[in-house]
């Protein structure tokens, strides 16, 4: 017990961080070519594919199910029940598309499925005859305290062969749903019609996940495509019709933030390229959030976001300071417990630290240790075709505690109300090593179970006092 002890209090101790000296032997950080079977369209006319889904509302009983059509519409309707082949329910939704530059996006459908019971198995079926293709999905259990649940955390994934391990080895992982962090496709590393036509393999390349599982989307610099020479100057517009979020159900003005309780998690997603200062709608809408969070539910409160506050590699260095400064104090005053990002392709996590007590005038100028703070992470190490960022700043920072300019993904595994298992696994020629690793303390049941203690010894130490003084009487 005293060494089990010893070992989870050392994870809020800042001690000298490490920075690993493992060189990764990369796949070629390219692109899968097109005509690789990862990317193969579906067999039958006008078959669905690109199938995900994603959370459909605040509590988790709802699922939004997504999909492409070529040739013609086709129906936007999902039929759905409990037991293999027979669909008892049927949900019907909406169909969207859009151009860029000369490329056509097809028929992509949405359909909201609401109404689900909790931890429950559904199979569903769309598209029609021949061509219908079928996929089944689990909800989460009903919200709750001490409801276990197990995220995995990938982000900037693109669609190379690193890609691939990585997504390999996630679904290898048991997690039941996805953080992603931003960077879907790389898409706009392309031109012209290119760009359309890998959004597309890219969407055929995860469902073999997606499909499956809700994937939380988190926006990142990738999906912005703010491309004038082409004449596509509106951000995020082949992000915004292909992957839609349920942010009306978190009382959001806007689908690139939002927050949903899963389990007994509160996620809650921010958006690095949207203002966030003081009087736009996401500060104010933040602000409101966090105050909707209820402990005794949802005792997990999680952030994620594209660009990390705390970075000690060369790439991207400082780019999060704008938004530490906005929002740091509200992370620390509410006891968030983790903070997700990606941006910067390697893995580095941070010791609990916080930088508030600076200001331009006085304070303290460096980040000190601060238990009330989050562990910050930085899983940006999904397998792109930018490659690595293996440069690393000299020395390692003090509030830095491990990095890696590797490729790989995260699990956090919720236990209880007061600890979660974190993992972080590099994909190391082919095969998933556990290479980061530690026990997260719920910041706000532990420090409440540490004051419950604290109170319960001194009302012990009191009681004594009391029995000695009538002796001494």
């Amino acid at each position: 017990m005293l060494m089990s002890f010893v070992f989870l209090d050392s994870v809020n101790t800042v001690n000298a961080g490490i920075t690993s000296s493992y060189i990764r032997k990369e796949f070629p950080a390219v692109d899968i070519p097109l005509d690789n079977e990862v990317f193969a369209v579906p067999r039958g006319h006008n078959a669905p594919q690109q199938v995900h889904i994603t959370q459909g509302n605040y509590d988790g009983n709802a699922v939004i199910i997504s999909w492409v059509t070529f040739g013609e519409p086709g129906f936007s309707k999902v039929q759905y029940g409990t037991s293999d082949k027979n669909y008892e329910f049927t949900a019907e939704g909406k169909m969207t598309n859009y151009t860029f530059h000369k490329y056509s996006s097809g028929y992509i459908h949405h359909v909201l499925v609401d109404g689900l019971k909790y931890d429950t198995k559904y199979y569903y079926k769309i598209g029609n005859g021949e061509s219908a293709r079928e996929f089944w999905f689990r909800t989460p259990p009903m919200i709750g305290p001490d409801v276990p649940y197990k995220f995995g955390i990938i982000g900037d994934l693109g669609q190379t062969y690193n890609s691939l391990s990585t997504l390999e080895h996630y679904m290898e992982s048991g997690a039941q749903s996805v953080l992603f962090l931003g960077d879907l496709s790389y898409a706009d590393r392309y031109q012209y019609n290119d760009v359309g036509i890998r959004w597309d393999s890219w969407g055929r390349f995860v469902e073999r996940s997606t499909a499956y599982q809700p994937w939380i989307w988190t926006a990142g610099n990738h999906e912005i495509e703010y491309m004038p020479y082409m004449n596509e100057v509106v951000p995020f517009k082949s992000y915004l019709h292909r992957y839609p979020t349920p942010y009306l159900a978190s009382k959001s003005t806007s689908p690139m933030w939002y927050a949903v309780r899963r389990a007994s998690a509160h996620i809650i997603v921010l958006s690095s390229y949207s203002p966030f200062v003081k009087y736009t709608p996401q500060y104010h809408w933040l602000k409101e959030e966090l105050g909707r969070v209820d402990r005794k539910k949802t005792p997990w409160l999680i952030v994620l976001m594209h660009v990390p506050i705390y970075n000690s590699n060369e790439a991207h260095f400082m780019e999060g300071e704008s938004m530490r400064a906005v929002f740091e104090e509200w992370f620390i005053h509410h006891k968030v417990d983790v903070i997700f990002a990606g941006h910067v392709h390697a893995y580095e996590r941070s010791h609990r630290i916080s930088n508030v007590m600076y200001n331009v005038s006085s304070g303290e100028r460096y980040p000190v240790p601060d238990e009330s703070a989050p562990v910050y992470i930085t899983v940006g190490d999904g397998g792109n075709q930018e490659g690595l960022a293996g440069r690393f700043r000299d020395p390692q920072p003090d509030y830095s505690a491990f990095r890696e300019a590797s490729y790989g993904h995260s699990t956090l595994e919720i236990m209880n109300r007061t600890h979660a298992l974190y993992h972080w696994n590099r994909n190391d020629e082919g095969k998933k090593v556990p290479t980061d690793s530690f026990v997260l303390h719920n910041q706000y049941w532990s420090s409440n179970a540490r004051e419950r203690t604290l109170m319960k010894h001194n009302l012990s130490l009191l009681g004594w006092t009391a029995y000695l003084m009538k002796q001494i009487i």
